[in-house]
């Protein structure tokens, strides 16, 4: 299957809104505060956005908090256009553990993320049907190790399911993931090196430890 240009999808999307006039309201899923950096930077001159941080792999406790807590700094303290509101779900990491249970094995970018994917954006659908909101998308595809063909194909099903536009994005195009570093240095922002789970967690940790051996 030809792979679908994402980011131009998106800028045709823009200039429409633009040339309508209007400010439709965007619930953006969230992982952190360094991916949603250059993505609120980006997307505020077009909609008014509520950032959903609802990150049910993030493990531990204290890690989801304090990913959350830089999420809320980042948004009081950085200049942006129209409305910037943020919800912070509930932590329920019950919700991963049972989509990742029989697929623990499973290298990153494998079928246990795609599972982990579908999970954050349904969730994020659902709360997009029930608060009204013009269209929903994620900051996930601001990552290399994001795939956006994958994390696209599951938002335009959910789309159609729950009857919410999806915004289509490859937001680490056009330098999106270089900027996106550029401000987390700039609003001096709390970042790791893997996703959030704790299979992410243990990769880092082995390439950590095999770059130390080098």
């Amino acid at each position: 299957m030809q792979k679908q240009n994402y980011q131009l999808a998106l800028e045709r999307t823009l200039s429409a809104i633009e040339q309508s006039q209007t400010r439709p309201h965007l619930l953006l899923h969230s992982c952190c505060a360094p991916c949603s950096s250059y993505v609120l930077e980006y997307l505020s001159h077009y909609f008014d956005i509520t950032v959903y941080y609802d990150n049910p792999n993030i493990s531990p406790a204290a890690e989801f908090a304090r990913r959350a807590e830089e999420q809320q700094r980042l948004i009081a303290q950085m200049p942006l256009e129209g409305k910037v509101s943020c919800i912070i779900a509930p932590y329920q990491p019950e919700r991963f553990a049972a989509i990742a249970k029989g697929k623990e094995q499973e290298p990153e970018g494998g079928s246990r993320c795609f599972a982990c994917y579908q999970l954050r954006l349904r969730q994020t659908a659902e709360a997009a049907k029930q608060g009204g909101y013009d269209a929903f998308t994620t900051t996930l595809s601001i990552s290399p190790h994001k795939n956006a063909q994958v994390l696209n194909a599951i938002g335009k099903a959910l789309s159609e399911e729950y009857g919410v536009s999806y915004l289509f994005s490859d937001f680490k195009k056009k330098d999106g993931y270089k900027r996106s570093c550029a401000l987390s240095e700039q609003y001096h922002l709390y970042r790791q090196d893997y996703c959030g789970c704790a299979f992410s967690k243990a990769e880092a940790q082995a390439r950590r430890h095999s770059q130390n051996e080098v």
